[in-house]
């Protein structure tokens, strides 16, 4: 399936379909996993689990992974299943170093040249996404946040979060680009009529939870380098 996936040319995007709004996915997406900032959210995620639950690290992971795949997010399912405040998750879990995300010049730079307003669409939390932003030295080019307290705590796919982020931000789906590493996140994005770009990992196994499923159409675009294609699109 994935081998269908290849690589597009974004040349003259912005021009032939008006772009005005630029939804970013955050983790994975506008950083990239190797500097290892997930991971360690994650293996706190994971002693949270351990921690109330009273279960060890190979069980609690276990639990976590599957409160993921059911509710969308960990916290999700940890407030479903088990009452969690997603305060006190957050407090806990985002405890982490968050020097690790390194300035990216580039993508600051080319952030600067796209037409448009520039949204962070994450199922974390803004301060999560503040820090992120922060660090990669490109808050002056983000218009807004839209996290996971703003949707209600809907996780993505849910298209009732994408309509709620359409309507707090006056987005016009027929003139926003949706850039995303999990494939099937970009599904409610194309059914509203938004352009998407699945920035596809380089690791990805095939198949995978994070891939198109057979035969889907809502991936427009598909990219292994962020900068390098936003750096297309602002060429023309």
């Amino acid at each position: 399936m994935m081998a269908a996936y290849e690589d597009t040319a974004p040349a003259g995007l912005h021009a032939s379909i008006g772009t005005s709004f630029w939804l970013f996915d955050l983790d994975n997406t506008l950083h990239p996993a190797s500097n290892g900032l997930l991971a360690a959210i994650s293996a706190r995620m994971t002693r949270f689990v351990a921690e109330l639950l009273d279960l060890d690290r190979p069980a609690a992971l276990i639990v976590q992974k599957q409160l993921f795949r059911d509710h969308g997010t960990t916290l999700r399912g940890l407030m479903n299943d088990h009452g969690v405040v997603p305060a006190a998750f957050y407090d806990y879990v985002n405890g982490v170093d968050y020097g690790v995300v390194a300035a990216d010049d580039r993508l600051a730079d080319v952030l600067g040249q796209l037409p448009g307003r520039k949204l962070v669409f994450t199922n974390s939390s803004a301060r999560h996404a503040e820090q992120v932003v922060e660090r990669l030295g490109i808050a002056s080019h983000i218009d807004g946040i839209f996290d996971a307290e703003a949707a209600d705590y809907r996780a993505k796919p849910d298209p009732v979060s994408y309509a709620m982020l359409v309507e707090r931000f006056a987005v016009e789906p027929a003139q926003a680009v949706m850039v995303e590493d999990i494939a099937p996140n970009l599904a409610p994005a194309a059914a509203l009529g938004m352009t998407t770009v699945w920035l596809r990992p380089s690791d990805l196994p095939d198949p995978h939870w994070a891939a198109p499923e057979p035969g889907a159409d809502y991936v427009h675009h598909v990219t292994d380098d962020l900068v390098a294609w936003l750096e297309s699109v602002a060429r023309g």
